[in-house]
């Protein structure tokens, strides 16, 4: 009896040291899974088990760190402009425009613009505020500003507006004289913003497709000199947004788009940051681009002219007069002499000259190559100012 009260006992510790094994593998397989679930699941192996690395910022890249850094500083721009009706007329407006009269009607319309100063500057394109009645400019935060006009500089599309504020967010400026073709770009802005109902900017990426883009227009008078082309998406709405490099810094203005559709098709311009950055200055200081003063005409070369001058091409333009103790007398310019190019832009023609000296400011220096009795040479001119 008493043998098999022992086996009985040792049958219960046995079994009791079984459960408790059971029990603690058991709560010890629980939380490793807990672990393995519970952090991010960017891994490396290492022995049995995974080291566990976090999961989100093994997603962040260069990209995604300059989208960071920029977005603050992007704002939405909402414009108000009272414009003349040509088009869905009411039959009253229709009526009224029978007679001879013009029928205005308030317009709103909404852009982008990126602040680069912490007390409120704010830059954006010129075509955006142009005839503006109103401006009014809503952050990401959702905090609302009224603007106004600082300057405008229409001919190179430019425009620099301000909000009443301290301590705000406020964009790096970066160059855009060392760019590379190829390199990542980023179109931050906010296209169909009317349509999405929300105030942060939307991104887009890309590369810079092109350099030195040079595009010109007589009606409305516009002058685009070098400007960067990018295939990241710009649509209606991104325009004076910021296009940006992968170190957060901003390397041109968005302004315009290519596109037979009205969307974009990856061909997109935007103004150079360190134009930008020398209208801006003139435009704060002096609430005016000023103009430069340079003292000689031109004209356009025809066939007779370059017969009698034995050029072997029409590409260029000549010299028609020298205005006295101008800055081109002083230069040593004359009259008859050909320009066939100023600083890196080839002159084919007046608009090419145009192109060739917009960014001459008073003071400024331009060198002009130049044909003079079958020799060439080169000319350094500094620009003067109108009094």
């Amino acid at each position: 009896m008493l043998k098999k009260q022992y086996i009985f006992i040792v049958l219960i510790i046995v079994i009791t040291n079984i459960i408790t094994i059971y029990i603690f593998d058991k709560r010890q397989s629980r939380n490793k899974i807990n672990t393995f679930i519970n952090t991010p699941t960017t891994l490396s192996t290492q022995g049995d088990f995974q080291t566990i690395v976090d999961f989100e910022n093994s997603r962040r890249t260069a990209i995604t760190e300059a989208v960071r850094m920029i977005e603050s500083a992007v704002v939405c721009v909402n414009v108000i402009k009272t414009e003349i009706v040509n088009e869905n007329m009411t039959l009253q407006e229709l009526y009224l425009s029978f007679h001879g009269l013009h029928i205005l009607r308030e317009v709103q319309s909404i852009a982008t613009g990126v602040l680069f100063r912490s007390d409120g500057y704010i830059i954006t394109n010129s075509h955006v505020i142009e005839n503006a009645n109103q401006i009014t400019v809503v952050m990401t935060n959702n905090e609302v500003f009224e603007a106004y006009l600082v300057g405008l500089d229409p001919l190179h599309d430019i425009a620099v507006i301000k909000i009443e504020g301290t301590n705000l967010p406020y964009a790096r400026l970066g160059t855009s004289s060392d760019l590379i073709i190829g390199e990542w770009s980023i179109a931050v802005g906010n296209p169909y913003g009317f349509m999405m109902g929300d105030n942060r900017p939307s991104v887009s990426v890309g590369v810079i497709s092109a350099l030195g883009r040079n595009f010109s227009s007589i009606e409305p008078p516009k002058i685009f000199k070098g400007m960067i082309q990018t295939d990241a998406a710009i649509n209606p709405g991104n325009s004076g947004g910021p296009l940006v490099n992968i170190h957060g810094e901003v390397i041109g203005i968005n302004s315009f788009i290519l596109t037979q559709t009205g969307g974009s098709v990856g061909i997109g311009f935007a103004i150079p940051i360190d134009r930008i950055k020398r209208i801006s200055s003139e435009l704060i200081e002096f609430g005016r681009v000023r103009s430069v003063y340079l003292g000689f005409n031109v004209q356009e070369l025809t066939h007779n002219i370059a017969t009698s001058l034995r050029l072997q091409s029409l590409d260029g333009i000549i010299v028609s007069s020298i205005e006295p103790e101008g800055p081109a007398e002083k230069a040593g310019l004359k009259r008859g002499d050909v320009i066939i190019r100023i600083d890196d832009i080839i002159i084919r023609n007046s608009i090419d000259a145009s192109i060739g000296v917009s960014d001459l400011v008073p003071g400024g220096e331009a060198t002009f190559y130049i044909l003079r009795e079958g020799r060439e040479l080169q000319i350094v001119l500094i620009g003067g100012d109108f009094y």
